[in-house]
């Protein structure tokens, strides 16, 4: 896929959780939050070019919930683009989104952007693997990518994946170097300076780490958050501590614009809003802009 612009804006939506209550529907606590979240992006006035729902878009793999995500989403006015997470099924995942592009059955695809300079691609990697909460990137999915990067050394990209190749210290939730997919991951982007990041979901948290020399942004979930506990943890004694908040659902958007990537993290709630731009705001923001010629 390509397609011409002067600026991408990508929206990055994940960790739903669809089906957590299976009972409870479209009034499901995770299925509200996400429609809220969906709601709040459809209703800025910059739309994103894409969305990219990156992983654990249902809690079970369950076929309904796919359903249900694929009407809130068929709203949107921009397309959307799913990977899988450890929670998905890919087969169901792959069912309800058909048109998502495959490599070899993994849900694996570029989207090019053309700007009038050297363009940018976005390359999505599928990280799941069945019966695994971690990550998993296989010889396949790493030849791909491999072939992808090797094809366009010159052509910014930025990689999406559902599991962060990085230990972020939350040690439940982490992986450990020595894991193979670890490894290879880190193997096949070395040195590929074209890479101007990448961006994950899995943790439920927003963390900034860097890997390989490239800059890796994790987008918190719309479902609960992982909570923030950085002690190392005995499985075989609980100690208690809290592990997941019910704190705000976040989406994300990437912009790239002039050669350069912006992220922003967008916490979706009701909050009272303090100022405007109203007529006695104008001056400042005169002088504002003055000073920047």
């Amino acid at each position: 896929m390509t397609t011409a612009k002067d600026q991408v804006l990508i929206a990055q939506i994940t960790d739903t959780h669809v089906g957590f209550e299976p009972e409870a529907g479209e009034n499901e606590f995770n299925f509200v939050r996400f429609r809220n979240v969906l709601g709040h992006l459809m209703a800025q006035p910059v739309q994103p070019d894409l969305l990219i729902l990156s992983g654990d878009l249902t809690d079970a793999g369950q076929p309904d919930c796919y359903a249900r995500i694929r009407d809130l989403v068929s709203e949107c006015g921009f397309a959307v683009h799913v990977i899988p997470g450890n929670h998905d099924s890919r087969e169901e995942m792959l069912r309800a989104f058909p048109e998502c592009p495959t490599v070899d059955g993994f849900a694996q695809f570029a989207i090019h952007f053309d700007d009038g300079d050297k363009g940018l691609r976005i390359l999505c990697v599928d990280s799941f693997e069945p019966g695994r909460h971690g990550g998993a990137f296989c010889e396949t999915r790493a030849r791909w990518l491999a072939e992808e990067l090797a094809a366009h050394p010159d052509t910014p990209s930025i990689i999406f994946m559902h599991h962060p190749p990085v230990v972020a210290g939350i040690e439940w939730m982490d992986p450990r170097p020595h894991e193979e997919w670890f490894q290879r991951f880190h193997e096949t982007v070395r040195g590929h300076r074209q890479i101007v990041s990448i961006q994950a979901g899995h943790l439920h948290r927003p963390i900034h780490s860097v890997v390989e020399g490239i800059p890796l942004s994790v987008t918190p979930a719309v479902a609960p958050a992982v909570a923030l506990d950085l002690r190392p943890m005995d499985t075989d004694h609980a100690d208690h501590r809290p592990i997941v908040a019910a704190e705000p659902p976040f989406y994300s958007l990437h912009l790239w614009r002039k050669g350069m990537l912006v992220s922003h993290f967008q916490p979706v709630g009701q909050w009272q809003t303090l100022a405007r731009y109203e007529e006695h705001l104008r001056p400042m923001m005169k002088g504002l802009f003055a000073e920047r010629e």
